[in-house]
């Protein structure tokens, strides 16, 4: 219980924390990574850490051993092994990737819509891909993450599409103000209509309220087999446009001055978004918290350098995301509480303090 406490605090003060920290610390020496080097080098250590955790604890106790055990000298014997090799290693990985595509993809969004507040969700992902998901349980009856993995990417894709085109209208183009308005008309409007399907059909609901609360348990590693081509390129990318993402960060009128298409960078980046965020939600649902928290926390350590902040939250990411989910295995044992809602419980007092401190000159 002592473990679940400590690992909850520091989830849930840690990005809080390293905000007040680092406002200090900026006036007189700058942001706290000028090594990156040293801060890289640590980043891959929390990852490699959080993996041992996420495949060290659950409803079952194993040790160390065991855990290390299953990966490399596998014993289809023990049972503890057959617990790591078969359903902790899956969702470690599951957790891996979500992490990381949910914290790039807040970061090229914050990045495109100077808005502190931004997240994936601000595009109309997450409800692009729960409606194309229970639309495709009630009417097809599927039910495997395999089966409706391209359901909840192609209606992620659908959903910030119709965002972008929605806010292209009128004089200046998608500006930041109007992607924001165009994404919160989208949201609830797609969101009616996926709760009156669930409210028609509770065969429906039963299906897909695991998938709606956000998890990466009971599955295996298919989503990401097939995903795989679209997330590895889509980081790569993503993580190329960090000097794009600063000159346009400056504001419109001097990345225009410096010759940037706007138009084209900020197409070229939202249709990267919708590769992270819709292979993303496909694999864990709509995960909330990740994608808003890590770039900030990023952005206080590091400074506004997108070219940085993109690297680092490619490694932090998943150590909030698996973070979350080992809590949530040990919160409430022998029961567990969706990645989802660990996240979103994590996520509240963090909204708080940048609502309330946060300007949106910071991005």
């Amino acid at each position: 219980m002592v473990t679940i406490v400590l690992m909850f605090g520091a989830i849930t003060i840690a990005p809080i924390l390293a905000g007040v920290l680092s406002k200090r610390r900026e006036k007189e020496t700058g942001p706290f990574i000028t090594n990156h080097v040293l801060g890289l080098t640590v980043s891959l250590g929390l990852v490699i850490g959080i993996i041992l955790v996420s495949l060290r604890y659950g409803s079952l106790h194993t040790s160390w051993e065991t855990a290390w055990n299953a990966i490399f000298d596998y014993d289809s014997t023990d049972q503890g092994q057959i617990v790591v090799r078969e359903l902790r290693w899956p969702r470690t990985v599951l957790g891996l990737a979500a992490g990381s595509c949910l914290a790039v993809a807040g970061a090229l969004t914050q990045g495109i819509t100077r808005n502190p507040l931004g997240a994936p969700g601000i595009l109309g992902v997450n409800a692009g891909a729960a409606f194309a998901i229970v639309t495709a349980i009630y009417v097809a009856d599927i039910v495997t993450p395999e089966g409706y993995v391209w359901f909840a990417f192609f209606g992620a894709a659908g959903a910030s599409i119709l965002v972008y085109l929605i806010a292209q209208f009128g004089s200046g183009g998608a500006t930041p103000v109007k992607l924001a308005l165009a994404g919160v008309v989208i949201t609830a409007l797609l969101g009616g209509w996926t709760t009156s399907l669930l409210i028609l059909d509770l065969e429906t609901l039963d299906e897909a309220r695991f998938w709606l609360a956000g998890s990466i348990a009971s599955r295996g590693t298919d989503e990401i087999i097939v995903l795989f081509p679209v997330i590895i390129l889509g980081l790569i990318i993503g993580l190329a446009l960090g000097r794009q993402i600063n000159i346009l960060s400056l504001g419109e009128d001097i990345a225009l001055s410096l010759g940037q298409r706007i138009g084209l960078v900020r197409m070229g980046t939202g249709l990267i978004i919708i590769l992270l965020c819709g292979s993303a939600v496909a694999i864990a649902g709509p995960v909330a918290f990740v994608g808003l928290a890590i770039p900030h926390m990023v952005r206080s350590l590091v400074g506004p350098d997108y070219r940085w902040i993109l690297i680092y939250c490619l490694f932090l990411g998943p150590c909030l995301l698996l973070g979350a989910d080992v809590i949530g295995r040990l919160i409430v044992r022998p029961d567990e509480l969706q990645v989802g809602i660990v996240t979103a419980a994590v996520g509240a007092p963090f909204l708080i303090y940048l609502v309330r401190f946060t300007k949106l000159s910071d991005v």
